[in-house]
């Protein structure tokens, strides 16, 4: 029995991993003229956004001019009335950040021509909030500069101290102070330091009081002691002549009466220290001219019981023993 013959045919078609292999380069061509069409569009636009931008740098800088010019009329205007000195500066600041602003803005518009200034001033308010939450010392610096200028608590040439700085005042900025210590040293202090902690405003007054402690022997007379200071005190060229000099007994010391004296000097600490070395030099003159004694520390010992005390003379003191 014979079997029927079958004829196989294989056809040859193309498989899709073929398809894909081909459409490979062609997808590769479209990226790459995309790609430089991208780039080309990017450089076209930045070529018709140049006249733009050098118009907006020359505002910027027209800007700067203006503020440079409005500082001087400002400045020179302000000189001529009795405003203070710190409100005379607070003024010109802010009219120069007043003229700034105004520029950015007008810079932001030409060099987007789609910016109104509506657009403008809301994003500035957006843009704000998030630089003040960033910032946030800073601008509490700023703010409080700006009080300080405003509130004139001490002015350039002051002598203040806060906490453990003294010094003279050098310089007001918006956002810190400029303080020469008196030994010599520039420290820079941020203003929000100056605003949170008590000042002690040194030259606020034209004099300040110094007070030092002079102390008698119980046996002088007390009245005549304070006589004597009080003319050496007022014979003294630091000591004003405007304010009184004030002298009271204060209390009974170790081994004194403790006189106090009170008088009035230039404020700065200079004239401070010059005016009590010269006051301290002529009541210890004054005192020794006068007989008067300024004790040293006394100290009387108590025994429970009296001591019995014996003089050694002739050949017992020679063999006394040594009990130094």
């Amino acid at each position: 029995m014979r079997l029927p013959a079958f004829e196989f045919r294989v056809q040859d078609e193309p498989s899709a991993i073929d398809d894909i292999m081909d459409e490979i380069p062609s997808t590769a061509d479209q990226i790459g003229a995309t790609l430089l069409e991208s780039i080309g569009s990017i450089w076209a636009q930045f070529l018709g956004q140049i006249p733009l931008l050098i118009a907006g740098m020359i505002v910027l800088l027209v800007t700067w001019g203006i503020v440079a010019v409005a500082r001087r009329v400002a400045d020179k205007a302000f000189r001529r009335s009795r405003m203070r000195t710190s409100l005379r500066e607070l003024f010109v600041r802010l009219v120069s950040i007043a003229i700034w602003v105004l520029g950015l803005l007008l810079a932001a518009m030409i060099i987007f021509p789609g910016l109104t200034p509506a657009k403008a001033l809301g994003g500035l308010g957006l843009l704000s909030v998030a630089i003040g939450f960033a910032f946030k010392d800073i601008f509490e610096n700023f703010f409080a500069g700006i009080i300080l200028l405003w509130k004139f608590p001490f002015e350039n040439g002051d002598f203040i101290e806060c906490q453990d700085i003294m010094g003279k005042v050098e310089d007001i900025h918006i956002r810190m102070t400029e303080i020469r210590k008196t030994t010599g040293e520039l420290v820079v202090v941020p203003n929000a330091f100056l605003f949170n902690n008590p000042v002690d405003v040194l030259t606020d007054k034209p004099v300040r009081r110094v007070t030092i402690i002079t102390g008698v022997a119980y046996g002088e007379d007390v009245a005549q002691c304070v006589s004597v200071i009080q003319k050496a005190v007022e014979s003294c060229e630091s000591v004003s002549k405007q304010r009184d000099v004030e002298i009271f007994p204060q209390g009974f010391g170790a081994s004194s009466v403790d006189i106090e004296t009170t008088w009035w000097a230039a404020p700065t600490p200079l004239d401070i220290r010059r005016s009590r070395g010269e006051v301290v030099t002529a009541v210890k003159k004054a005192l020794d001219d006068a007989g008067i004694e300024i004790p040293f520390p006394y100290r009387t010992l108590t025994f429970k019981e009296p001591l019995q005390t014996h003089m050694l003379g002739g050949r017992e003191a020679e063999q006394a023993p040594d009990t130094a």
